[in-house]
């Protein structure tokens, strides 16, 4: 017993160093998780700065733009003015003032178109290759009208008729909107695919169009539900930015922690499963390393006492039939032939524990009311035994007669010490659709619970004199040889009931 109290508290003192060492581990890298973590947070937060401050520099810009067109447009109706002021002004005074800011626009293309749909005029007019082309009195249709229609028309009026003056954009602002196109397209790329890999949905004012994004794993952005759902996601973990994109107006910015700091999150998680894992696995391995070693001593000790048992009953035997020939009176001749065949009995038992043993089918309550019969000639007469078939069919089951038989005199003896001589066993069978349970009940002093498993270990004895083998033999006969099960059910100081399970 004592072996087994060092071995449970060894097994505590084992798992409290493994869960400090785990402890102290987790603790550690928890630490390491965190700094790496607000890293992670403060490369997102820069970068949310970073987009916030590009998206300000974008908006500004466009500003400039539109700030150019109004200016632009100032310009065409200024040259405009001059074009009828030098027409209709008869001062030559102003001649030379009004032909000097005519003369000025040398990047405003310009047309000049009469009442008749006429070109009349043209400046800074070229085609896709920068060539002049002269437009001069040309029907204003086709592509050239749609050319110089992106603007409304600046109406002059010349003797009550009125003309039109059509323009587009600068050469110079056509270049500076290019300019701006690549800053707008360079600006949803960085933000989308980012240094920080921060998983990012830019969307319009509704939510609902998606701009741009970036860094999504496995996302399926034609899904509409799906994408609501990141979407929604994302707006939980972060307050989504606001930035004005020239051609889109206000749009939301959403973004969610980088795959990395999700990782890192469930790292120590993940740490201490696998550490888990492996531990379980060595311990089901040494365990099993373990009870295959047990398991031949157990198969080498039952065949050494069943090779060593057999010299001496041989020699037993003929010493009866010698001491039948010698007149010895009949009744101690049947004595000793009864002792002879019990260390039989226990040869052939070991021999078959030693072994794979036989399974034949056999009436169950035959076999325990016959063992009950035998324990009862070499048990005190203040012990009383029932057998009790409340299936009322007495089934038939697989099992070894010797071996099982071995079990209920094992049972039967220690409920005889715990009861010291007196009392009551009791043996129950009933069963289901697909089990056998046999119930052995006695009226003795109790287990405690905390050995209710103990109990079936090599060793584990409560006698002075015991060698606590009883029980580990009965349970290596029930579980190992007829696939059943066998455990304590019940347990109080006015008994124990041990429950014996065998599949039909």
């Amino acid at each position: 017993m004592d072996i087994y109290v060092k071995k449970q508290r060894w097994k505590i003192y084992l798992l409290g160093f493994a869960a400090i060492i785990i402890g102290l581990s987790l603790y550690y890298t928890n630490i390491l998780v965190k700094k790496i973590a607000e890293d992670e947070r403060l490369k997102v937060r820069i970068w949310a700065d970073a987009v916030q401050n590009r998206a300000n520099l974008v908006r500004v810009t466009d500003d400039f733009f539109e700030q150019m067109r109004r200016e632009e447009r100032k310009k065409v109706e200024l040259w405009a003015k001059a074009i009828r002021r030098l027409i209709e002004d008869d001062n030559n005074s102003d001649i030379s003032f009004y032909a000097y800011i005519i003369e000025e626009n040398i990047t405003i293309p310009v047309l000049w178109v009469n009442s008749e749909n006429i070109i009349v005029s043209q400046r800074n007019v070229s085609g896709t290759n920068e060539d002049i082309i002269d437009y001069k009195d040309q029907p204003f249709e086709g592509g050239i009208k749609e050319q110089f229609s992106v603007y409304e028309p600046i109406p002059i009026v010349l003797g009550g008729v009125v003309d039109y003056i059509y323009y587009q954009d600068s050469w110079l602002f056509k270049s500076m909107q290019h300019v701006m196109n690549d800053l707008i397209d360079s600006f949803l790329s960085e933000v989308v695919i980012n240094s920080a890999n921060v998983p990012v949905i830019i969307t319009d004012s509704d939510k609902t169009t998606i701009i741009a994004s970036g860094n999504l794993n496995n996302g399926n952005l034609s899904d509409s539900l799906e994408v609501q759902q990141v979407i929604r996601s994302m707006a939980d973990k972060n307050e989504p930015l606001i930035i004005e994109l020239p051609y889109h107006g206000t749009c939301h910015v959403f973004y969610t922690h980088s795959f990395l700091l999700t990782q890192l999150r469930y790292y120590p998680l993940a740490q201490f499963i696998a550490v888990g894992i492996f531990l379980i696995v060595a311990y089901i391995l040494f365990s099993t390393a373990r009870n295959a070693e047990q398991n031949q001593v157990w198969v080498g000790m039952s065949k050494e006492t069943a090779h060593q048992l057999g010299t001496p009953i041989s020699s037993l035997m003929a010493w009866v039939e010698l001491l039948k020939m010698q007149g010895v009176d009949d009744s101690t001749i049947s004595e000793i032939q009864k002792d002879v065949g019990r260390l039989e009995n226990i040869t052939e038992r070991f021999s078959k524990i030693g072994s794979e043993p036989k399974l034949t089918p056999q009436p169950l309550k035959d076999v325990i009311q016959n063992s009950i019969d035998y324990l009862k000639t070499r048990t005190s007469k203040k012990v009383q035994f029932f057998v009790n078939d409340h299936t009322g069919k007495n089934p038939q089951i697989p099992m070894n007669v010797d071996l099982f038989g071995w079990v209920l005199e094992n049972l039967s003896k220690n409920a005889v010490d715990a009861m010291v001589g007196s009392g009551v066993i009791s043996i129950d069978i009933y069963d289901n659709a697909s089990n056998l349970y046999i119930d052995f009940s006695d009226t003795g002093k109790g287990i405690a619970k905390s050995n209710f498993k103990t109990i079936f270990n090599p060793g584990f004895t409560s006698k002075k004199r015991g060698w606590g083998l009883g029980l580990s033999l009965s349970k290596r006969i029930i579980e190992n040889y007829h696939k059943g099960k066998i455990f304590v059910k019940s347990s109080s100081p006015a008994g124990t009931t041990f429950r014996i399970v065998l599949q039909k």
